[in-house]
């Protein structure tokens, strides 16, 4: 049973939660009701979450070293021990070849998109992730790369706004993890990620600073935008923006007072104003676009 949870643990399940991304195109492309559709955008969904927990594996395997020097990462099932590289390796094979070749079964536009994202990683993976303002370009790109795969398998155009708002937001996780990543393992900080050593809080905190309010205007630019009242019929999803504003003062807080953020993933899965900010936007953005 323990080996059986080290394997599942070893896919990082609850970092699925990042591909609900791939629905994006689905709720604002207004065919939400569409069953055919739907089942499209679960399939894609589902099969993104077995790639990214291969590249997970593959990351894993690469950190290993770095991965036994982190006070928690050191628990993870390749740096405890508990399951050999060499398994690992071929857990990594088998569900990167099987999960791409499903996804070309299902769409080729979808695995154009899944295969830069794999190589992207691999190459992440591999050495650009050492290097400074590249790397948390890259992982924001990953959750644009998401919202793109789920427009392009349903065959719909995908807003520009859509793909700005969600590259900032990303943008603006992916340093606030690395903000998290830096004040909590200080001294030791470069010995689990050598890039942290190029970063300082003052100079994170002037990036979020600017990605904030990027993301926060583009969000508001995007409501009221021609295209977007056309397409809708309505100028009331602007009444959506102030759901948005306390995700991000929320996030903030937890960053800055609770000092969370190093996995976005579980504080987003863990934390109930949050999660009831996600709930209580979703539903107001689902009732203005579809009544």
């Amino acid at each position: 049973m323990k080996q059986a949870y080290a394997h599942i643990k070893l896919l990082r399940p609850w970092q699925w939660t990042k591909n609900v991304l791939v629905f994006a195109a689905l709720l604002f492309s207004e065919h939400i009701f569409d069953v055919h559709l739907v089942l499209q955008t679960v399939a894609a969904f589902l099969l993104f979450c077995l790639l990214s927990s291969s590249v997970y594996v593959m990351n894993d395997i690469l950190d290993i070293d770095n991965d036994r020097n982190h006070p928690v990462k050191k628990n993870r099932p390749l740096p405890s021990g508990r399951i050999s590289i060499s398994t690992g390796w071929a857990i990594f094979a088998i569900l990167a070849g099987g999960t791409l070749l499903n996804i070309f079964w299902l769409s080729r536009e979808l695995f154009y998109v899944s295969l830069i994202y794999f190589v992207k990683q691999i190459a992440y993976s591999l050495g650009l992730k050492k290097v400074v303002v590249l790397d948390v370009l890259l992982l924001s790109f990953g959750f644009l790369l998401r919202v793109i795969a789920g427009a392009l398998v349903i065959n719909v155009e995908i807003s520009s706004w859509l793909i700005i708002c969600t590259f900032f937001l990303a943008l603006f996780l992916s340093l606030c993890k690395r903000r998290n990543e830096l004040t909590s393992l200080e001294n030791n900080a470069s010995e689990h990620r050598q890039v942290l050593a190029e970063y300082s809080p003052y100079l994170l905190d002037q990036m979020v600073s600017v990605v904030t309010a990027s993301a926060v205007i583009s969000y508001a630019m995007y409501t009221l935008s021609q295209q977007t009242i056309e397409k809708f019929g309505t100028t009331n999803l602007i009444y959506t923006v102030p759901f948005v504003v306390y995700g991000i003062f929320r996030y903030l807080y937890l960053v800055h007072k609770q000092h969370k953020g190093g996995a976005p993933e579980m504080t987003l899965l863990t934390d109930i104003p949050l999660i009831s900010d996600i709930i209580l936007w979703i539903v107001a953005a689902g009732l203005i676009i579809y009544l």
